[in-house]
């Protein structure tokens, strides 16, 4: 086959593909606020959230972070999402991880003062997108009652978008989601002996 040939005949298959895809894109027609959620055990998870969070700022959207672990972690994306008081509200209120500390009142205090701010947010109208981040930790280990979670979530805004970040996503959760990925990890430099990096975890 020559180049002309090959040309004309990857021209005609890009042509074929757009006349499906249009097809397939015309169907799509309702808009309406996402329950997106990130779990797996591969790295990534809040990262990818935050990337939709600075996409929904570039948007001119209003976006509210509550970071259920996270709270003593000082992390370049906090650093950078400051620097948008007009924008976006960040609610560090973890204390750490669990093991860091030890405390299961403590935890359980915590993961309830994080989740009635959760829900703050959700209902203010003035929010396009609120971010959970590491949500599904505090409902592994039970510091929050699914059953509270799965309603409020199911009950939002129609228009709000609400992204859970956090390995071991309750079942109940991935059922009323309508986008849920999973990260899996092929290789990982912890293993290796390399610590968490600034610009790579935090």
């Amino acid at each position: 086959m020559s180049e002309a040939e090959r040309d004309a005949y990857h021209a005609e298959k890009m042509r074929k593909k757009k006349v499906a895809r249009d097809k397939i894109l015309s169907t799509k027609t309702e808009e309406k606020g996402l329950l997106v959620v990130h779990t797996g055990k591969g790295k990534g998870k809040s990262t990818a959230a935050f990337g939709m969070v600075f996409r929904a700022l570039g948007n001119g959207m209003r976006v509210g972070v509550v970071q259920f672990v996270k709270g003593v972690w000082n992390t370049g994306e906090r650093t950078v999402l400051d620097k948008f008081p007009d924008q976006v509200t960040i609610n560090a209120m973890g204390e750490g991880f669990t093991w860091d500390v030890a405390d299961r009142q403590r935890d359980l205090a915590a993961a309830r003062k994080a989740w009635d701010q959760a829900k703050a947010l959700i209902a203010d109208p003035s929010y396009d997108m609120v971010l959970l981040d590491e949500l599904n930790i505090c409902l592994r280990y039970d510091y929050l009652p699914i059953e509270e979670v799965v309603e409020t979530l199911r009950n939002k805004p129609h228009d709000k978008h609400v992204i859970v970040t956090g390995r071991n996503a309750k079942d109940e959760l991935i059922e009323i989601a309508d986008l849920v990925t999973e990260m899996t990890e092929i290789k990982h430099h912890f293993r290796a002996g390399v610590k968490a990096q600034k610009g790579i975890e935090f």
